[in-house]
């Protein structure tokens, strides 16, 4: 097992110390959302840009007893750039929107929110304490669209326990991939690792160890380890592999003795969304990690979506997240 000398936001703090990064939350009209952007206005860390109409931030903010007079607000239905707005929006859309329906467009928080991040206004963004992840994620494919090399966005999760953390990917977007999205989610994993002080070690998971069993998904999975290893060749792998052996250094050295990875993997692949999504809740509800995310993996700039039953610490979690992936490269 992996660990880190300091609890991972303890980190996070450290590494945002005096930068004010501006993170951009749509649903500013949420208690939440409000609550945690006060909050986080009176750090260093960050600088909040809230949207709504700044009376009734107010009135809601006196209603919950914050000072909410430190934050920056825009009413996107107000916006004295919308002009600016509305042509970056229908040149980046290249023919797919008019003009007209882009205003209609932009009325929408999230796809207004986008626009900040994509004209770099901000440096991310956090949604979805009131929409769905499908309000988040489709702006930013739209708009900000994917890195240059990179065909998907992924979700990846922080399991993290005291001074323990691991990344567990796709647990978030992707229902089914082949052996290529597969490896591109690995690569994309192996860097959200490092952003977060983790050397990765990455397991390319199954329920068959180095061919211990052969049938198209552990094949196709074996496939995806032969891709990482040609797209980060430094980083080491293993796969196909069971969890017990990537995890465990004892079933390491007897199922795949050979292996670079003996039992002291600390970025977990998963086969598919369903085992994903399994997997980083049984880990957080029997293993008592901690699971921050989903973390949107592949994208131009950070957009992260919140799950609709987060409470105020989860809004503040995420959003120094998403603060630390705007400082990489």
């Amino acid at each position: 097992m992996v660990t880190a000398r300091k609890d991972l936001f303890e980190e996070i703090q450290e590494k945002l110390e005096g930068k004010k990064v501006r993170i951009v939350f749509p649903e500013g009209n949420d208690k939440r959302i409000l609550s945690a952007a006060v909050r986080l206005s009176l750090t260093t860390h960050l600088q909040p840009v809230v949207l709504g109409k700044p009376e009734e931030l107010k009135e809601l903010g006196n209603s919950l007893f914050l000072q909410t007079s430190g934050l920056e607000i825009i009413d996107h239905l107000n916006y004295d750039e919308i002009d600016e707005m509305l042509a970056a929006f229908v040149e980046r859309r290249a023919g797919k929107v008019t003009e007209e329906q882009a205003r209609e467009l932009l009325k929408d928080v999230n796809y207004f929110g986008t626009m900040l991040v994509y004209m770099k206004k901000v440096a991310g963004l956090v949604s979805g304490a009131t929409h769905s992840t499908g309000d988040t994620v489709r702006p930013a494919l739209q708009i900000i669209k994917t890195k240059p090399g990179v065909k998907r966005t992924s979700g990846a999760f922080i399991m993290s326990r005291n001074a323990t953390r691991f990344i567990f990917a796709d647990c978030a977007i992707n229902p089914t991939l082949d052996a290529e999205g597969l490896a591109e989610v690995a690569v994309e994993s192996a860097k959200t690792a490092k952003s977060f002080n983790v050397t990765p070690r990455v397991a390319m998971l199954s329920f068959s160890t180095l061919g211990s069993a052969s049938t198209p998904d552990s094949q196709k999975v074996a496939e995806a380890t032969k891709l990482f290893r040609e797209k980060a060749p430094i980083v080491p792998v293993v796969g196909e592999i069971q969890f017990d052996a990537a995890f465990v250094p004892g079933v390491a050295k007897l199922k795949c003795p050979d292996s670079e990875i003996q039992g002291d993997a600390n970025v977990y692949v998963f086969p598919s969304l369903e085992a994903g999504n399994i997997g980083y809740k049984i880990a957080q509800r029997l293993g008592q990690f901690e699971a921050i995310g989903p973390i949107l993996q592949g994208l131009n700039a950070p957009v992260n979506d919140l799950s609709r039953g987060c409470d105020e610490i989860d809004v503040i979690k995420l959003a120094l997240i998403t603060a630390v992936q705007s400082l990489q490269d």
